[in-house]
């Protein structure tokens, strides 16, 4: 690689950083955190506070604390990392659906009846919504679940303080999964839609498809990972996971480990038994078990989870040669 080569790819990284503030696909597009900070203000003047609503979101405890800092340089870092081992790959879903599709031709013909441009527009969203949303929930009680995968995904939950940028602190290996997840997504829901629409598949679905995307980013998705704690009525958290619920997947507190763990919807977290209501608990506070310094440098959040994750696979070694 030369140096135009380097430069190309730093340019790259940096659009691509700026893209997430300008693409109404990304959750800190500047409408989604506009709404967010409406819904902020509701909150803010729900309860008696002392101070003014501007010091409430704008604490500088919270923004320029030591945690916030890493989750702006991993932000950086992981756009780099895309760049350069991730972009290349994004093709892949197309030429998933279209194999699928292909299959499908070979395996029953072509169907006898395709699905209107309504219809299809209808059900592949709700289909992809689901089946990405179901694909999410399971990755990540992989990742809680999975001694190995549990090193990388601690990253996202060293957090002492969260703001919407904690939703970018993730390390590169969970950044690969989390992308082969949607690749893999995608693909088949795509190529099975393509198969059954007769090629009706065009912009139109694809701005359908994002409809809940866009309710979902524009109803507080930013507040997630934020200090404001915006709850649901309890009937509807039965259904979606509000911002509070997810900041109580982020507390310390061992009551809450592995729970609402759903991406958008908690119907996944109510089926498999791990939901919990935002009434069920006031006070949060966020961290990972154990050594709490280990993940306040940038290096450490890199370098450490590849460390542990090889010592549990010699310790692992290590009790299979005993047991044989």
């Amino acid at each position: 690689m030369n140096l135009a080569d380097v430069l190309n790819t730093i340019v790259n990284a940096y659009e691509l950083s700026k893209d997430h503030f300008l693409g109404s696909e990304n959750r800190i597009y500047y409408p989604y955190l506009l709404s967010s900070l409406l819904l902020a203000l509701f909150v803010y003047s729900r309860r008696k506070k002392k101070k003014s609503f501007f010091s409430f979101i704008f604490d500088k405890r919270i923004w320029m604390s030591k945690s916030a800092l890493n989750d702006y340089l991993i932000f950086a870092f992981n756009n780099l990392f895309k760049v350069l081992f991730i972009g290349p790959y994004l093709i892949l879903s197309l030429y998933i659906a279209f194999y699928i599709q292909e299959y499908l031709i070979i395996w029953f013909g072509f169907p006898e009846k395709s699905l209107s441009i309504v219809e299809t527009v209808i059900f592949y969203t709700i289909t992809l919504t689901l089946v990405n949303d179901f694909l999410s929930y399971f990755l990540h009680l992989a990742l809680h679940k999975t001694p190995i995968l549990w090193e990388f995904h601690k990253v996202h939950h060293s957090a002492t303080t969260m703001n919407p940028m904690t939703q970018y602190r993730i390390h590169p290996v969970e950044l690969i999964l989390n992308n082969a997840r949607g690749i893999i997504g995608f693909g088949v829901v795509t190529g099975i839609f393509d198969y059954y629409s007769n090629h009706e598949l065009d912009t139109v679905v694809f701005i359908g498809a994002n409809i809940f995307t866009f309710l979902f980013m524009f109803f507080g998705a930013n507040l997630r990972h934020s200090h404001v704690k915006l709850k649901y009525p309890s009937f509807l958290e039965y259904i979606f996971i509000s911002p509070y619920q997810h900041q109580i997947h982020h507390s310390i507190n061992k009551h809450h480990y592995d729970k609402n763990m759903g991406s958008k919807l908690a119907i996944w977290d109510f089926i498999f038994g791990t939901l919990i209501l935002s009434k069920e608990t006031s006070r949060i506070r966020f961290g990972v078990e154990g050594n709490q310094r280990d993940y306040s440098s940038f290096t450490n959040l890199i370098w450490l989870p590849f460390l542990k994750a090889f010592h549990l696979i010699k310790l692992l070694k290590k009790v299979r040669n005993k047991d044989a």
